[in-house]
Formats: C-alpha cells, sequence, structure tokens
C-alpha cells in the first residue's frame, strides 16, 4: 500500500460466526484493507451496506431469509460494492467467477485462495475500479433468473492440497463425528471438516433426510426398513449397511413408509 492510498474499507458478511471470526482473523493482515464491520444476515447486509458504504464485500451466498444473490438484487442499482462471494457451493462459484464484478472463494476458507481473491480486489478497487460493477450484476441476475439444466450438486472435499468433487448422486449416507462429518459413497468414505448440517444444506432436500443426530441417509439407498425397539426403526440400505434412526426423527421415517 503506498503512502497516500487509502485503505480499502471491508464488510464481511455470514450467517455463521466462526466463518465470520475466521475471515476478520485472515483479512487483518492484509495492509491494504479496513474491516468496517460485519453483518450475521443477508437483510443487515444490506442496511450495512447503504449506511457504510464499503468498498469491498465478502458475502456468504447460503444464508437463511434473504441470502447472498437476494443481497445482490437489493444492491445492484445503488452503485454497489465489489463482491467476493463465500461459497460452498461450487455451482454457485462458478456463475460468481464468470461475471467480472465478482470473484469468489470456496468454503471452508484457505488462506492462498483467500489471499488472490484479495489480491484481484485491491488491483481493481486500485486501478480501473468499479464502475462497472452494477451493469456486471445485472448481467448475473439476468443469468441466475433463466432456468439451468437440472444436475446433480457435488460437494468440494479438500485433502492434500487438492480438491475432490463428490456428486449427490453417489453418496449413500452421512455421519457426524465430532467436528468432522464422515461421507460415505459407494467404497470410499470421505471426511470433511464441518457440521452435518452444513454438509446437508448442500444436498437435495427431496433426497437426503436426517434419521438421527447423526446421521443422515440418501432415501434411494433404502432397500428395507424394519422396526426397532420403542418405536425406533433400522435401515437397510442397498449395500446391507444397517443404520439405526433416533427417537426425534421417528416421524421423519414413518413418512418415508407411508
Amino acid at each position: 500500500m503506498t503512502a497516500d492510498a487509502p485503505r480499502i474499507r471491508v464488510l464481511v458478511v455470514d450467517d455463521e460466526p466462526p466463518a465470520r471470526k475466521r475471515l476478520r482473523t485472515l483479512l487483518s493482515t492484509e495492509s491494504d484493507l479496513e474491516i468496517i464491520g460485519e453483518a450475521a444476515s443477508g437483510s443487515e447486509a444490506v442496511k450495512m451496506i447503504a449506511a457504510e458504504r464499503p468498498d469491498l464485500v465478502f458475502l456468504d451466498i447460503q444464508m437463511p431469509g434473504l441470502d447472498g444473490f437476494g443481497v445482490i438484487r437489493e444492491i445492484a442499482n445503488d452503485d454497489p460494492p465489489l463482491i467476493v462471494f463465500v461459497t460452498a457451493h461450487d455451482e454457485h462459484a462458478i456463475k460468481a467467477f464468470e461475471v467480472q464484478a465478482v470473484d469468489y472463494v470456496l468454503k471452508p476458507v484457505v488462506e492462498p485462495r483467500l489471499r488472490d481473491a484479495v489480491r484481484r480486489a485491491v488491483e481493481r478497487i486500485r486501478g480501473a475500479g468499479t464502475r462497472d460493477t452494477s451493469r456486471e450484476l445485472a448481467r448475473l441476475l439476468d443469468r441466475l433468473s433463466q432456468p439451468v439444466p437440472a444436475s446433480a450438486p457435488r460437494l468440494p472435499i479438500r485433502r492434500d492440497g487438492s480438491v475432490t468433487f463428490v456428486r449427490a448422486d453417489e453418496i449413500d449416507w452421512l455421519e457426524a463425528d465430532g467436528d468432522y462429518v464422515r461421507i460415505h459413497a459407494g467404497k470410499a468414505t470421505h471426511v470433511v471438516r464441518d457440521t452435518i448440517a452444513e454438509v446437508t444444506s448442500r444436498l437435495p432436500a427431496e433426497r437426503f433426510v436426517r434419521v438421527h443426530r447423526s446421521i443422515v441417509v440418501n432415501t434411494e439407498r433404502i432397500r428395507e426398513v424394519q422396526p426397532w425397539f420403542k418405536g425406533d426403526y433400522v435401515l437397510i440400505l442397498n449395500d446391507g449397511t444397517k443404520l439405526r434412526s433416533g427417537r426425534t426423527y421417528r416421524a421423519v421415517v414413518q413418512a418415508l413408509i407411508e
């Protein structure tokens, strides 16, 4: 940063406190940036953008209520800031990356990728600026409003510096294990550091259901449901795996067999 260059004012938007904390920690070491605040929802983000006029916003896509794309729709016609999407969905990332006004980083955020996004944002703001942001965000919204062919979502699995994508229709079941989730897909088991609720939110809700506080199952893999003690059930998958439901999720299993 040159001596006379003002620092770029940054707003962090994510509904999960740990995610906001991690972003703030990583961004705090960037001398070009000044973090002016954070928002925990899309509606709060819209208000803060209008009031604080940040230059750059790190914006989560998947948020309850008004999501990241909803935020874009609200601010697109009002001299919007530069946007860096933060997303766990690679299909969303591709849509964002194709628009010059925005960039993206995938969750869980890794430092090298974040640094690249920051560098590009700083170069744009310091150089040509963001005068075309409104038009380019409008292009993004037009593209998002168009129907797209249905495709199976994919989960990014990071290991040893590389990313492997696992299609939703390849997954048999998910298992919470402390701070991790085990993704069982055929003979392979992938481990990700996340909550089972967060991983499940990236999968088709009509196909993946939670049958236990630690278990989510692909309903298309269920071969048989057997009654168990005290109203619980045992779900037998196509490969012979047996999963026991939890009492809290009894109605969920009953809905599958009725």
